[in-house]
């Protein structure tokens, strides 16, 4: 008997190949049902969804518009509106209404100072763009924004005006269309480059455009930038050129309003941002002077913190091809959206009082000057004890410091406290190693100059430095027999990381 005829005259087998045959055409019906009912359903959902207007501007899979250069009805409207405005038809009374409030608080001679302003604002993220839309709303008529970077999905946090509909375009022009529709009244002189040095005379130079504004003086310049570069560049070239400035540091992993400040650029702090900012300007020659928005919060556990790069990152190959451009950041600061706006409007706020007279006050600068000569004093001191113990003429021997380099070493690189206790009264500089060697160079005949540089020197409190000159300077231990491990690591941290700014000096 074959196999097939004894199935079919097996009983169980049958009532077992009945039961498959039953489950799997339910099993069939059940998700034929189902898929019917989710077809009707997403029929009825498109049903409910509106037409698409042909004139929308698709999106690309990345969020970015397909055709940026095709403006929608509305903004076709607003730039004929903006342009009409612009050339005088426009009635003057409509506009003092909408600036009535203002009107009322900086009176007309303040309101018409700032209608006559001409502002320079470079970088429009969160931080620029509230402070460009607030100045705009407030009165400013002659604008000039710079900016070399395209608004994105995550820049719709903070941006103050741009919309979806604004991604892949360039910010200097989806920041104009917006405010337009707002001031239609405003000259735009809009940049979409990115500023450095090389450009810094061309970007900042007077009012170019025709008109009788042209070649008026920038009142005033914002920097809202988040590249160290070209920070430091538009910062030192305003300073040098005499260009009232104002700058905002960072405010990724920021959250608290109440820190927010308005100080002197020496007194900002808790900031790694403004820190490398204010040690690469004092390398330049500039510690104070610079009105500067800073936040004085601390970072604490559960706080957002700046993480580094995955390690995946780094095997791939150079970290500086990540970036959109060479030497710009690479990571994605974390950024609560209303702190951008918090600066922006500080920002903006300093300028509006600035320039039209109103009475504002601000932290001064640390007023340290008289310290850091004493300082100085001290370590010429030291100097001739320690050529006076090597058996040279102490007489007449230089420091090849300034007042200003013991500025930078106290407040850059040792951040105003004992590297020891961290104490932050009775500060001086001294030597961390016994030298060695002569300590003076005598090459130059008639000149004795001390071989001391500004890497050799640590912050020590004066009580402190005395024991540290008989211990180590004049006796015979080395600073690892006299200090504990997290000394010794500290210093080393400080000194190489100090390495890494001498290529600015």
């Amino acid at each position: 008997m074959s196999w097939t005829e004894r199935a079919t005259s097996s009983h169980k087998l049958q009532l077992f190949t009945t039961a498959l045959v039953s489950g799997t055409v339910a099993a069939i019906a059940v998700l034929g049902y189902q898929e019917g009912r989710r077809q009707l359903k997403l029929r009825q959902i498109r049903a409910e969804i509106p037409d698409v207007d042909p004139d929308a501007t698709p999106l690309t899979e990345y969020g970015a518009a397909v055709d940026v250069s095709n403006p929608s009805k509305e903004d076709k409207r607003s730039a004929a509106l903006a342009l009409r405005a612009r050339m005088g038809d426009y009635d003057d009374a409509l506009i003092l209404e909408q600036l009535a409030r203002n009107r009322v608080f900086l009176t007309d001679p303040g309101l018409k100072t700032l209608r006559n302003s001409f502002i320079i604002i470079v970088g429009l993220g969160g931080v620029g763009s509230h402070a460009c839309a607030a100045l705009a709303r407030s009165g400013v008529s002659k604008i000039r924004i710079v900016d070399f970077d395209q608004v994105t999905l995550s820049s719709l946090n903070r941006h103050s005006v741009a919309t979806l509909a604004d991604v892949g375009t360039p910010k200097v022009h989806a920041l104009r269309r917006r405010l337009e529709q707002v001031v239609p009244w405003v000259h735009w002189d809009c940049r979409n480059e990115l500023f450095s040095d090389k450009v810094a005379e061309k970007q900042l130079a007077p009012w170019s455009l025709d008109g009788e504004f042209k070649g008026q003086k920038p009142d005033f310049v914002i920097d809202a930038i988040d590249n160290i570069d070209s920070k430091v560049a538009l910062l030192h070239y305003c300073h040098t050129h005499s260009i009232p400035v104002i700058s905002s540091m960072g405010a990724g992993c920021k959250s608290d309003p109440t820190r927010v400040f308005l100080g002197d650029i020496s007194a900002s702090a808790e900031d790694p941002l403004s820190r490398a900012t204010r040690r690469r300007l004092r390398l330049l020659g500039v510690s104070s002077g610079i009105p500067t928005v800073f936040s004085t919060e601390k970072t604490a556990p559960g706080k957002a913190q700046l993480l580094p790069l995955p390690d995946e990152e780094f095997q791939k190959g150079k970290v500086g091809e990540l970036g959109v451009l060479p030497d710009f950041r690479v990571r994605i600061l974390p950024v609560l959206g209303t702190m951008p706006a918090v600066f922006g409007l500080v920002v903006a706020n300093h300028v509006i009082l600035k320039l039209t007279g109103y009475p504002h006050d601000y932290l001064p600068s640390k007023g340290r000057e008289k310290m850091y000569e004493g300082i100085l004093g001290n370590v010429q001191a030291m100097e001739e004890k320690l050529a006076r113990v090597a058996g040279s003429d102490p007489v007449g021997v230089r420091v090849p410091l300034t007042q200003n380099d013991v500025g930078y070493l106290v407040e850059e690189v040792w951040r105003g406290k004992s590297v020891v206790s961290g104490l932050a009264t009775r500060l001086t500089l001294v030597r961390w190693r016994r030298p060695e060697g002569s300590v003076l160079d005598t090459s130059v005949e008639g000149q004795k100059c001390s071989t001391l540089k500004m890497g050799d020197l640590i912050c020590m409190t004066k009580e402190e430095a005395v024991r540290h000159e008989k211990e180590v300077l004049k006796g015979e231990k080395q600073p690892e027999d006299v200090y504990d491990g997290q000394v010794i690591k500290l210093v080393a941290v400080r000194m190489e990381e100090e390495k890494e700014f001498e290529k600015f000096r």
